[in-house]
């Protein structure tokens, strides 16, 4: 697509169209004007800065927000002294709240030198409770605010700040529509995220995602297919199919489809090389999805299956809705159908009454389940959460003891079952020259470890035979395998 033509074509002496995606286009072409007048005043083109914030959903959504901004005439800053600087942030612990506040303070440093230099806010952060009101009050060097459920209209409110000197709240409390097909600006041309749903139904009542990212809506399979393909004609050989719980994928459609059935069908795209996926919740993990793993060539045998804790009692206050028992029952399916299968988990410490037994039952899952590698988290009070009010809320002091007893054992354990792959010859995917030593190549494996290797740049998106000669606990350093 030859955007300059594209956007030069649109009339904006005409009102902008209700319909979405085409009714943003006409504002990038609205702010791309905007740009073109600042380069004639300032000798230079826009400067922009994203900062993400949480997880994989949000790096997708900074993608989104970035090539928005290229299309609209802006190009890349080095850092967050740059014209616009917008942060995506998370909201699932409270660290990552008190890291954009901190972060704020600097960027009103910024903005005094800098005065045409605009502040914007969104993601997840922003949908919660109380948050939108402290900006107000206490960081009026923002000039623009949105959440989750509206962030496809992000050229619009672009536009809108632009042409405003007071701050843009727009907040919406419920979920709209599902809109794609605008600009993305991807991190890596040869790996994309693709989005199949959003939103949570789950309701853990230690979790504030549902609040804040709104029940589950599904993409119509025939969209994220065209998208695949998109992606594949662009040069992409990995994609990770992106949800809150992506084992529910599809239920809410007016002709309902499983995960397991969407899988199989992206394993038939033509040119795709790997498929991943996350994150999947136990409840919903099929023997049909274990069968899809199974059989589908191009789903790498890595699932991510957060346990959180590993006492059913623990489980149940958490309203998972899953036993210790059926926990593990999986895991037993899983590496009976796909034994070379690496699990990786996430791991809480500390939810609100949890015992020195109950810990013990963590203790135990992890040992049973032998995990590839493990997030391990201190549980965080979110206020709006169910948990937040409950009684018992574990001594910090307690906490910590028991959180550095579990780290080093899943530590232990990963070292161990990465030690398995040591002398292997396995595929590794090429990302980027290595940080360290311009004379290696960095990529990962199908379970997602990282693998260094003597290389060149032309090598990176590209996937070859490596024989993993030295594993280093966390890494491996290897080299190509000589029939390569």
């Amino acid at each position: 697509m030859n955007s300059d033509m594209v956007f030069d074509n649109i009339d904006l002496t005409k009102e902008p169209p209700t319909a979405e995606p085409l009714r943003q286009y006409y504002f990038i072409a609205r702010c791309r004007r905007w740009a073109e007048t600042f380069e004639q005043e300032n000798g230079r083109c826009p400067t922009y800065f994203v900062q993400t914030f949480g997880c994989q959903m949000n790096a997708r959504d900074s993608e989104k927000l970035a090539g928005i901004l290229e299309q609209a005439g802006y190009v890349p800053g080095e850092n967050e002294q740059a014209d616009f600087v917008i942060y995506n942030t998370c909201t699932v612990r409270e660290n990552a709240n008190n890291k954009v506040y901190g972060r704020l303070g600097t960027l009103a440093g910024y903005k005094k030198q800098n005065p045409r230099m605009k502040i914007a806010l969104c993601g997840c952060m922003m949908q919660e409770a109380g948050v939108v009101e402290r900006i107000r009050k206490d960081y009026r060097c923002v000039d623009l605010v949105f959440g989750t459920h509206n962030s496809y209209r992000f050229a619009e409110l672009l536009s809108s700040c632009q042409q405003s000197d007071s701050m843009i709240v727009d907040i919406w409390k419920d979920a709209g529509g599902i809109v794609e097909d605008l600009p993305v600006k991807r991190k890596y041309p040869f790996k994309s995220g693709v989005n199949i749903m959003f939103g949570c139904n789950n309701f853990c009542s230690y979790c504030i995602v549902p609040y804040v990212r709104g029940r589950e809506r599904s993409r119509e399979p025939e969209e994220i297919l065209r998208e695949i393909e998109g992606l594949v004609n662009d040069g992409v050989c990995e994609i990770m199919l992106l949800g809150q719980n992506v084992n529910s994928y599809g239920k809410n459609l007016k002709n309902p489809m499983t995960f397991a059935e969407l899988l199989r069908e992206a394993d038939q795209v033509e040119g795709l090389k790997r498929i991943r996926f996350m994150t999947s919740h136990p409840k919903d993990l099929s023997d049909d999805l274990i069968e899809a793993i199974r059989d589908c060539g191009k789903v790498c045998h890595h699932l991510h299956l957060p346990l959180q804790s590993g006492s059913s009692r623990i489980l149940e206050k958490m309203n998972r809705r899953y036993t210790k028992e059926q926990y593990l029952s999986l895991v037993e399916k899983l590496r009976d159908a796909v034994p070379d299968i690496a699990i990786t988990t996430d791991l809480i410490v500390g939810f609100p009454g949890e015992t020195d037994e109950d810990f013990a039952e963590t203790m135990d899952v992890v040992k049973k389940a032998e995990y590839d590698s493990a997030f391990t988290f201190i549980y965080s009070k979110r206020t709006g959460t169910p948990a937040a009010s409950m009684k018992e809320q574990v001594p910090p002091e307690v906490v910590k003891e028991r959180f550095d007893v579990l780290l080093k054992e899943v530590q232990r354990i990963s070292a161990q079952k990465a030690a398995r792959l040591e002398g292997k010859t396995l595929p590794v995917l090429v990302e980027e020259i290595n940080r360290q030593d311009a004379a290696l190549v960095s990529g990962r494996l199908e379970n997602n470890s990282v693998v260094h290797f003597s290389g060149t740049a032309d090598m990176i998106g590209n996937i070859y035979p490596v024989v993993l000669e030295e594993c280093r606990g966390f890494y491996y350093l290897g080299r190509l395998a000589a029939h390569a």
